[in-house]
């Protein structure tokens, strides 16, 4: 609400320059020459877009600059956290200055929560985890594995977790549930894992190879995955991790996907549907669409999943644009559905239309049970 409350830049003089400095954890202030109006508008236009996230400030004075040690044009960022403050000296460019607030307002060993959990997965760049049951613990293996976190600031998030609280979530990297202290790595954007072994200690010497071979290319992501089908029983292909790629992103198909899980009670409403529709399509397009499911609690995929079922197409010739389902789950209306995002535009006529009855829209199961807690999708 403060945030809100003030104007997108607040300008500053010698009087009002120390309070605004602490005022909130993260505080940007640009020292510019009000001649600049190059600079000041990047600057502006960038406070407009992120004042949600930080405080912004502007002090047009040069002595403020020589006390504060920079030349103008610079950006002063200052911290409650690591070193106090960073500073940007480059020219004045967007995408330089977001890439730097981002960079150096992420403490170099954070802390994973529900408060920042958001913010991690949406950061763009790996999340290194340290899980360790007590507060000493975290602060101790933070601490020691600080110098490996520096170098790989702005390319590798790292993170201290509490394993008393948040332990289930050991079982997402693929770790074990039951042994603490352990450290993962996560790549956010492909979702891939990449476990430490446990049987070694946590040091400095062997994280920092571990990273720096995560780094290198030279580790293979940990794939959970039960064993492929020895055959496809069934109008349905089941999908598991090990086959997802070679199904799913076939690049030559429309593919509709059901994720789910084997406790959810709205999958299981679903599934003679299910089979229904895919055997619709198993004569005349049987070479061009796929009717697939995978169950998303034992075997990793790349999609992020937050409720089950979640239903999604992937077209032929657009496997970077899946499109999700979010109408009634009829035989009728996923029909449709297939026809209208998939590349071949696939018809089929339903067998029994009017014994369908539908199905509450878009109602979904999320992993808030106490059952789904051990499964893949325990969010923080």
């Amino acid at each position: 609400m403060i945030k809100q409350s003030l104007p997108a830049v607040s300008e500053l003089n010698a009087e009002t320059l120390e309070d605004f400095k602490t005022a909130d954890k993260v505080v940007l202030i640009a020292y510019t020459d009000t001649s600049d109006k190059a600079s000041n508008e990047v600057y502006n236009a960038i406070a407009e877009k992120f004042r949600d996230n930080y405080l912004f400030g502007a002090a047009n004075d040069a002595a403020l600059a020589e006390a504060e040690g920079v030349t103008p044009p610079a950006i002063v960022l200052y911290k409650s956290f690591d070193e106090g403050k960073a500073v940007f000296s480059d020219k004045f460019d967007e995408e330089a200055i977001v890439s730097f607030t981002k960079t150096a307002s992420t403490p170099l060993v954070g802390e994973v929560g529900p408060e920042t959990y958001s913010d991690y997965m949406s950061a763009g760049i790996p999340l290194a985890y340290i899980f360790a049951e007590t507060a000493e613990e975290r602060k101790e293996l933070g601490d020691t594995l600080k110098p490996v976190a520096e170098k790989y600031r702005g390319k590798i998030n790292f993170a201290t977790i509490d394993a008393k609280a948040f332990g289930a979530h050991a079982g997402n990297l693929n770790l074990p549930t039951d042994k603490f202290p352990s450290f993962a790595i996560q790549e956010t954007v492909k979702n891939q894992k990449f476990p430490f072994d446990t049987e070694k200690d946590i040091t400095v010497e062997n994280i920092g190879s571990f990273v720096e071979d995560f780094s290198a290319g030279k580790i293979e992501p940990s794939l959970k995955s039960e064993p492929i089908p020895e055959t496809q029983e069934g109008p349905v292909t089941v999908v598991v991790g090990k086959n997802y790629e070679d199904i799913v992103l076939d690049d030559t198909k429309d593919v509709l996907i059901e994720f789910y899980a084997p406790w959810c009670g709205h999958c299981k409403a679903l599934a003679p549907k299910y089979e229904e529709l895919a055997a619709l399509y198993g004569d005349e397009y049987k070479d061009k669409v796929v009717i697939a499911k995978v169950d998303a609690t034992t075997n990793d995929v790349p999609d992020e999943i937050r409720g089950f079922p979640t239903i999604k197409l992937y077209p032929a010739g657009a496997k970077s644009e899946p499109v999700t389902y979010s109408g009634s789950r009829t035989v009728e209306d996923l029909i449709k559905f297939v026809k209208e995002n998939g590349k071949y535009k696939a018809e089929v006529s339903e067998k029994s239309a009017e014994e369908e009855t539908p199905v509450a829209p878009a109602a979904t199961e999320t992993a808030s049970s106490e059952a789904a807690r051990e499964t893949e999708h325990d969010e923080l």
